[in-house]
């Protein structure tokens, strides 16, 4: 019994590696980690996404097993919806930029707080389908909470991983300003342009606009 519950956690971990690759989620912590001065601020804006989006699920996630309930795909909807209006708030803000502020750099604090933030709307978003998956596999509330935080510390891992592997070529690119900077501004516009399609994917073709009407 044991054995099987830790395979489930262990698969639990991979789930969480591979969410943090969803491409929303790319998107928007590149827009920050591209403007970190050191691989080692870079890393740290995927620690804090993990830490926000892991926040979000335990807690939430934890609130509707122990109510047995589910969000409507309404409101799952919907809250998938502000996650395109970040993406495109943070596309905006990196594009309009100004050139000025890589040399002040971002303050420390702001940035992560920033991180944990984008996490928490990402959590907030995930959270449905989480719980859905973690009643069908779990015998118990301390067995849910323990897979949760496992697919946490997945996601956690995985986006480390990803702030990695950005920051090696932004950090190359930084002796050369030209070319810094027009990584920076594409990673914005990648970020506004992701985050319209995703709001028109929700609203027309999943349907979020006929449950507004």
């Amino acid at each position: 019994m044991m054995d099987s519950f830790l395979f489930v956690l262990f698969a639990g971990f991979l789930l969480g590696i591979k969410h943090a690759f969803e491409p929303d989620h790319i998107v928007a912590v590149s827009t920050i980690a591209v403007r970190s001065k050191n691989i080692w601020k870079s890393t740290l804006a995927g620690i804090y996404w993990g830490i926000g989006h892991t926040a979000t699920l335990f807690l939430f996630g934890i609130f509707l097993i122990v109510m047995k309930q589910n969000l409507s795909e309404s409101v799952a909807l919907t809250l998938e919806f502000f996650v395109g209006i970040m993406l495109v708030y943070l596309g905006l803000a990196t594009i309009l930029r100004r050139h000025g502020e890589k040399e002040r750099g971002q303050n420390a604090g702001s940035s992560n707080k920033k991180s944990v933030f984008i996490g928490f709307v990402h959590g907030l978003a995930g959270s449905a389908g989480l719980v859905i998956l973690t009643m069908s596999i779990s015998k118990n509330i301390w067995q849910g909470a323990i897979y949760i935080l496992a697919f946490g510390l997945g996601t956690v891992f995985g986006m480390l991983f990803f702030s990695v592997l950005l920051s090696i070529p932004v950090i190359m690119s930084k002796k050369r300003n030209g070319i810094n900077e027009k990584i920076i501004k594409i990673t914005g516009l990648i970020s506004f342009c992701f985050g319209v399609y995703y709001m028109y994917n929700l609203g027309f073709t999943e349907g979020l606009f006929t449950y507004w009407l």
